[in-house]
């Protein structure tokens, strides 16, 4: 995938050797990331008459880690562009006709070799996986895909992940140890060793009455005899011990990784889906998020997320597929 200089690589890989093995704890550094590129990721947006994902998507471009191809119906990506002030700023438009499939077209071009990131515009989420998820479209890999969110919080000291948020609605066990696996694969690739893993559920006590609680129980159980991946894995612990040392006090509640995870398991999609809605509104939550799994970066966002989660996005995909070169 490599397409800069080859006098530059020397270069590249001395500034990588010293970046990689520091852990990014905020959006700003994973931006900076992203900007060490030599090259620019070309991005194509399935359905790009979005207004926030299109305020993002060029301010990716501005930044040095983007270039854009808009995939839709020109009369009405083309009046949104002119509408934003975007008109005579660089992109490639793929034009689409009525009633034509923009995600088909998209992947499509990501399949001619022509783009490195997908990225959800102006479609329902159900038709955009769909899609992605079509064996004969040439994206999937031998994993399964998972949709995480990573999100900082002002109460929080660091950056967390937070997944399945749209893929899968009631994963298994065996879909739950997938989802660890990608968890921790994403987060190592931002530099966090042997992240700290908890497996949510609404008690912190297996009660065979929750399956979930069952279900977390017997995850940790296998890991501590075959570890699922190279993480700590806790659970099941409820939301409160996850975040707060002094909620763990007050309950007496002795486990040290209390307030230090950097990862949530969710339960099920709905539990994940709207913690990462309610951090967002209440908590004054960033978030980014990434389909992990395919044979590219996927940024999949919700179409009512503000520009910032369309860039931090896009710039989480470019810090991620520069790793993948290293």
């Amino acid at each position: 995938m490599c397409r800069f200089s080859p006098l530059h690589f020397a270069q590249y890989y001395m500034m990588m050797k010293e970046n990689v093995e520091m852990a990014l704890n905020n959006f700003d550094q994973i931006v900076e990331r992203a900007k060490q590129s030599f090259r620019k990721e070309r991005v194509v947006i399935a359905g790009a008459d979005s207004e926030n994902i299109l305020l993002g998507a060029f301010e990716a471009q501005d930044a040095g880690f983007a270039s854009l191809i808009l995939v839709g119906e020109p009369t009405k990506v083309e009046p949104m562009l002119e509408r934003l002030g975007l008109k005579d700023k660089p992109y490639r438009l793929v034009a689409t006709q009525p009633g034509n499939n923009v995600v088909q077209a998209a992947i499509d071009i990501i399949n001619r070799g022509e783009g490195d990131v997908l990225m959800r515009g102006n479609t329902q989420t159900r038709s955009f996986l769909m899609r992605l998820l079509d064996e004969n479209n040439g994206l999937r890999t031998d994993k399964r895909l998972t949709h995480i969110d990573l999100v900082s919080m002002p109460e929080y000291p660091k950056l967390i992940a937070i997944g399945d948020v749209t893929v899968t609605i009631e994963p298994n066990l065996q879909q739950k140890k997938q989802i660890i696996r990608d968890m921790v694969e994403m987060l190592e690739s931002v530099g966090y060793e042997k992240p700290n893993i908890a497996l949510l559920s609404m008690v912190e006590n297996v009660s065979f009455h929750m399956k979930d609680t069952v279900e977390a129980q017997r995850l940790v159980m296998e890991h501590a005899e075959n570890p699922i991946a190279d993480c700590n894995l806790v659970g099941p612990i409820a939301y409160d011990l996850i975040l707060s040392k002094e909620a763990a006090r007050l309950k007496g509640y002795d486990n040290p990784l209390c307030g230090e995870f950097d990862g949530i398991v969710a339960p099920n999609l709905m539990a994940g889906n709207l913690i990462v809605k309610c951090w967002q509104m209440h908590a004054h939550a960033k978030t980014c998020g990434v389909v992990i799994g395919a044979k590219v970066p996927v940024a999949l966002t919700s179409r009512s997320d503000d520009k910032e989660v369309a860039f931090l996005s896009l710039a989480f995909c470019a810090a991620l597929d520069l790793q993948s070169d290293r």
